[in-house]
């Protein structure tokens, strides 16, 4: 079955359950298969069979459930357009209310309070001139009304949908202190003065000032959980300087075509990706790795986007542009993490569905219990505005996407690249790591580590060894090669070349007869150094001039630094490693002693590493993580629960990861998997802070304490407690911006 993936912005949500009516209304469109909606980006995933459902038909199932789709290019022109006029135009609505509140407040509330008393004007005291009293308020209220219009919009469009949200709550329980307020009104005109000591204009002011001003400094903090895409995406330059016909020219960054040449002079950011092809300087690569120090660039060295030059002048052919850049890449697949769900979130999202519809059946019943009690619809009027206020569930709907934005973007700072939340999830209940050897562990480049001449001088042993090498397509010819060419010494022409599978090549060098191979191919016996080298985990290379041997040489592909610390690391959080190789028993045995790794499993095939994996996710029944770089260990990162690629891995490793590791450095396995125990921590404090909020907001504005302690919650402070809650949520998770993910262990 075809599927295809569209990622689109939502316009006209305000809050959780908007981001639930869209969802739903999405998934029981014919032909979506899976849509979720992110109200922290404010965006939609939906996977989708376009030979059964067009755009247009999701874009109409979106207008029909009350929001619009706006496509990703749209969105991308319309945020940077409308960001500013909408946050001042939120800015000035909160600036309205907040100072009309205050005088509203002031009005009624001062001639209760000592001292304030003395200063109001007696014209306005309620005992003196009522009428004046609740005409005065009604004025003031007027432009807090006209600031927080789309509440009532918004919220009883939502309503008559049957699918109330948070703005419905605020509607509903500042309509009826509204309207039971001009109700008092009415009957103060009519000649009933204590009327004047029974109106909650302030109460419908004051609550709609203070979730303006919270929703202002909540969308000033969530617009800081996007600072990592952003300010990756401000690193690349907007021009660019090109060759044609040899002269520079500069040109727009965004017109650089395939097999453009690059001029990069210092201090320059490199527009595209590509390969140097003339000059040579350093570049601070820190944008992609993390890392401080520069990387020196040679003829033939890969070059990125949006990384810094810094000493030299150089020109490198672009190989890719536009949306295939590492940069554009990377700021692609932390839009992607961001903007999904962790399975913890859908819980969130089933309670936000149905919390309102209850809260507002609660604060129904409480009010006309209350009622039934007191015989006083005041006091139940001010239960049934206190319990839709507080209840409001904002917090609820931000506490795991404000975290996940904030956890994938802090990874992305630091070389980390989560494909999606549930990797971020599932990465911290990860208690067995299985590794690729070569390229992963090691350095995946052999190199000659031990040279042991025996009846010639070293360097003539050399020359006939590289000699012959040098004809050979074998991975271990070129560290020989390499070697010999790093001590200068000079290579020869050869003669009658022939290569037997499996034993090792010959050949004739000015008359000599030169083999090297195994010891049967020799036909000599092992010498004893080279089956010290073998238990060493070294491969022995035998060379023979003349049925005579003449040196042996040990290649080995040395273990990263870095690769044993973060073993040592993974061990100290009690998770468990294990090495998954091709190579032999003897050589991996010895690889995973130096490494400190736990386990090994020699000579595997990529569908048997698949099967090893399998094996222990049923035995152990946790969940395992794979990490490697090749096309061999695709199978296996796709098996694992976590599947985890290392950056100089292939294509196909890489897409088949669930993590990408920018930097070929086993240390940020262990960054993952602590930004993973970071980010679930942090979640899990928001849903405890927003369930809590809400368990015990809930029945103090129902009036529980009221019969035993006499307590009774106000309006206006439910409406401060509900605009904190949210405030509260996005700044807890802001916290992981300062938090420290290298540890000492890890130096």
């Amino acid at each position: 079955m075809e599927t295809e993936k569209l990622t689109c912005k939502i316009g006209g949500m305000m809050c959780a359950a908007c981001a639930a009516n869209v969802e739903r209304a999405l998934n029981k469109t014919h032909g979506v298969l899976d849509a979720q909606v992110n109200i922290a980006t404010e965006r939609a995933t939906i996977d989708y069979n376009p030979n059964e459902v067009s755009k247009e038909q999701l874009a109409q199932a979106v207008k029909a459930a009350g929001y619009e789709m706006i496509d990703r290019a749209k969105a991308a022109e319309l945020e940077r357009i409308s960001k500013e006029k909408e946050t001042a135009d939120k800015k000035r609505r909160m600036i309205i209310s907040v100072v009309f509140g205050a005088l509203l407040l002031y009005t009624a509330m001062a001639p209760m309070v000592p001292l304030l008393d003395r200063l109001y004007p007696s014209f306005l005291l309620p005992d003196n001139n009522p009428l004046l009293f609740a005409v005065t308020q009604i004025i003031l209220l007027i432009p807090i009304l006209i600031a927080g219009f789309g509440f009532y919009t918004r919220g009883y469009a939502a309503l008559f949908r049957l699918a109330p949200n948070m703005d419905s709550l605020v509607a509903v329980s500042t309509t009826a202190a509204l309207g039971y307020s001009l109700y008092s009104t009415v009957l103060i005109a009519l000649g009933d003065m204590h009327a004047a000591h029974r109106l909650y204009f302030e109460s419908a002011g004051v609550i709609i000032a203070l979730i303006l001003l919270g929703k202002f400094l909540e969308s000033r903090s969530r617009g800081k959980t996007g600072e990592a895409i952003r300010a990756l995406m401000s690193l690349a330059p907007k021009t660019a300087t090109v060759l044609r016909n040899g002269e520079p020219v500069t040109i727009d960054a965004s017109d650089v075509k395939l097999g453009d040449s690059v001029l990069i002079r210092p201090g320059e950011s490199l527009p595209v990706d590509g390969t140097v092809v003339s000059g040579q300087t350093s570049i601070d690569e820190s944008m992609l790795t993390g890392e401080s120090l520069p990387v020196e660039k040679l003829p033939g060295d890969r070059v990125y986007g949006a990384t810094i030059n810094q000493t030299g002048s150089i020109v490198y052919t672009a190989e890719r542009i536009g949306e295939d850049t590492a940069l554009a890449r990377i700021v692609q697949m932390v839009e992607d993490a961001a903007g999904s769900k962790a399975p913890i979130a859908h819980l969130a999202d089933v309670i936000s569905g149905w919390f309102t519809p209850v809260v507002m059946s609660i604060a129904l019943l409480a009010a006309v219990i209350w009622f039934f009690v007191k015989w006083d619809f005041a006091f139940s009027m001010q239960v049934f505005i206190s319990v839709l206020v507080i209840a409001c569930p904002c917090a609820l709907g931000l506490a795991t996407p404000t975290a996940i934005i904030v956890g994938t973007g802090k990874g992305a700072a630091n070389g980390v690249l989560f494909k999606n939340a549930a990797a971020l999830q599932q990465t911290h209940h990860i208690k067995t790591v299985l590794f690729d050897k070569t390229g992963t562990i090691t350095e995946g480049a052999p190199t000659v580590s031990d040279f042991l001449p025996v009846s010639m001088p070293e360097d003539t042993v050399l020359t006939l060894a590289a000699s012959l090498e040098q004809a050979s397509e074998h991975p271990l010819a070129q560290a020989v090669v390499s070697f010999a060419q790093n001590r200068g010494v000079p290579l020869k022409e050869v003669t009658q070349f022939q290569a037997v599978v499996g034993n090792g090549i010959e050949g004739m060098i000015d008359g000599v007869f030169v083999k090297i191979g195994t010891p049967s191919y020799l036909q000599i016996p092992m010498p004893a150094q080279a089956q010290t080298f073998a238990q060493q985990g070294k491969t022995p290379i035998l060379v023979s001039a003349d049925g005579a041997l003449c040196g042996i040489l040990a290649v080995t592909d040395p273990i990263k630094p870095t690769s044993v610390r973060a073993i040592r690391a993974l061990h100290n959080m009690g998770i468990r490693t294990v090495m998954l190789t091709g190579d032999n028993e003897k050589t991996a045995r010895a690889i995973a002693d130096q490494a400190g790794i736990d386990l090994v499993h020699a000579q595997m095939l990529p569908d048997t590493k698949a099967a090893t994996i399998k094996q222990y996710q049923t035995d152990r029944h946790h969940l395992v993580c794979m990490v490697g770089d090749g096309i061999n260990d695709a199978p296996a990162l796709t098996t694992a629960d976590v599947g985890i690629a290392v950056g100089s891995g292939t294509d196909v490793a890489i897409e088949s990861a669930d993590i990408v590791l920018v930097k070929n450095d086993l240390r940020d396995v262990v960054t993952a998997i602590r930004l993973s125990h970071m980010t679930m921590r942090n979640i899990k404090q928001n849903l405890f802070w927003a369930f809590g909020y809400n368990v015990l907001g809930i029945p103090i504005a129902a009036g529980v304490l009221y019969p035993v302690f006499g307590v009774l919650l106000n309006p206006m402070i439910a409406a401060a407690a509900m605009s904190l809650s949210s405030v509260s949520v996005v700044t807890n998770a802001l916290r992981l911006n300062y938090m420290k993910l290298k540890k000492d262990d890890l130096n």
